[in-house]
């Protein structure tokens, strides 16, 4: 009876060994025939193991269309967008001078004193290239896009040059009165155009790509890099047009060189999703780019009027910060403090926030509810609103909490 449940057992232990030794060798030729291929082995014995996600990706979404790689979607969006990039020079006449001498003491002697002292005069005027910058077309019939430094000398003539070497004169439409932006027109149809992206959305670690004219001579130079900070504030210096305070910057590590302003910063969709604005002196690829949702409606207003009409609240403040509330003991670490250091008028007369009472000193905290702060100013919350709306502030003066409600009204 024992004998007969031993061989039993065994015949039991046997056919689960027998089974178990099956099932392995079909789940490995199972595994090499659909697996091997997307891991790179099975069909080249001499080929190294290599895994192939994009093939992986394939075999998921149940595709046969090829995936690109990273490499294939930066090209392919610099290819897409180089043609709508454009370099802007600026032109103008300066004058001539040569140098001549004279003698300082001619009555000296026969053949005078023997000095001779450089002098300069203008000898005329001749045509020249004063500076260079970037942009890209927004518009099939010729609305460029780029900064307001770029354009800012009102005495020159603008040539724009599409990145296949033609030459268009142009026109600027309008400067920002705000941020370092401008929009020129040129004559053409059909022209390439870039897509705006969603800067809002947009993350620390992202690709971003540059193109521009660098140094305003390697035109439609591409670099790329990672968006590397948001909400970044800076101080410009530009020229002309002296320094500017910029703020909720983009900053990356894609190469923006002198000639790159105005140019577009994209994502890998081929979007734009920033105007390529500065760079940091003293630092390697920290450069700066203003958010394209921050001038899109901007855009629009040029396209519709001609013109940038922005909404206007008619203070300058100073941007609270928690080191700023310490420092200064102010009852709030978030807000504006209407007024700042060297600023003669703190509520410009006459204005939408004069009309409504506000005075210097007060701290404006919120708008319709919204609060102001580093990542929310007080600039873009108001450039919510259309000329005419009402909005309502909350405001902190002395010790007391209180609302105010202003009537915003066109920037002259």
């Amino acid at each position: 009876m024992h004998m007969q449940e031993d061989k039993n057992l065994n015949r039991q232990v046997l056919f689960t060994v027998v089974l178990s030794f099956m099932v392995s060798v079909l789940g490995t030729i199972l595994a090499m025939g659909v697996l091997g291929p997307l891991f790179g082995f099975g069909e080249n014995t001499d080929a190294p193991f290599v895994f192939n996600r994009p093939q992986i990706l394939q075999k998921i979404i149940g595709t046969t269309e090829k995936i690109p790689g990273h490499d294939e979607l930066v090209v392919k969006v610099v290819q897409d967008a180089s043609p709508a990039v454009v370099s802007i020079v600026a032109s103008k006449d300066v004058a001539v001078v040569e140098q001549y001498y004279v003698d300082p003491f001619p009555q000296s002697g026969s053949n005078g004193s023997g000095i001779q002292i450089p002098q300069y005069r203008q000898k005329g005027t001749e045509r020249k290239d004063v500076s260079s910058g970037s942009g890209f077309i927004v518009s099939s019939d010729g609305l460029v896009v780029t900064n307001k430094h770029v354009v800012a000398d009102t005495t020159a003539d603008y040539t724009v040059f599409l990145n296949d070497g033609t030459k268009k004169p142009a026109k600027v439409l309008a400067r920002d009165p705000i941020r370092d932006f401008a929009v020129l027109k040129i004559e053409g149809v059909n022209l390439s155009v870039l897509k705006l992206g969603n800067s809002s959305g947009i993350k620390i670690g992202q690709s971003a790509i540059v193109i521009g004219n660098a140094l305003g001579e390697f035109r439609n130079t591409v670099s790329l890099g990672v968006v590397s900070g948001l909400h970044r504030s800076v101080v410009a210096e530009s020229g002309a047009s002296g320094s500017e305070f910029l703020e909720e910057l983009i900053q990356t590590d894609a190469a923006i060189n002198p000639g790159n302003s105005g140019g577009p910063l994209l994502n890998l969709g081929g979007e734009v999703v920033g105007i390529n604005t500065a760079m940091a002196n003293g630092a390697e690829n920290i450069g700066f780019s203003i958010p394209i949702n921050q001038v899109k409606k901007a855009i629009e207003s040029v396209k519709k009027h001609g013109r940038i009409v922005y909404p206007f609240l008619g203070v300058h403040y100073t941007m609270i910060t928690k080191d700023i509330a310490i420092t200064s003991k102010l009852a709030r670490d978030y807000g504006v403090l209407v007024g700042y250091s060297g600023q003669e008028l703190a509520v410009v007369s006459g204005g939408p926030a004069d009309k409504a009472g506000i005075k210097a000193g007060d701290i404006i905290f919120m708008i319709n509810g919204e609060r102001i702060d580093t990542s929310h100013s007080l600039a873009s919350l108001i450039e919510k609103y259309n000329v005419g709306d009402s909005i309502t502030l909350r405001v902190f003066r002395t010790d007391k909490e209180f609302f105010v409600k202003v009537v915003l009204e066109e920037r002259k």
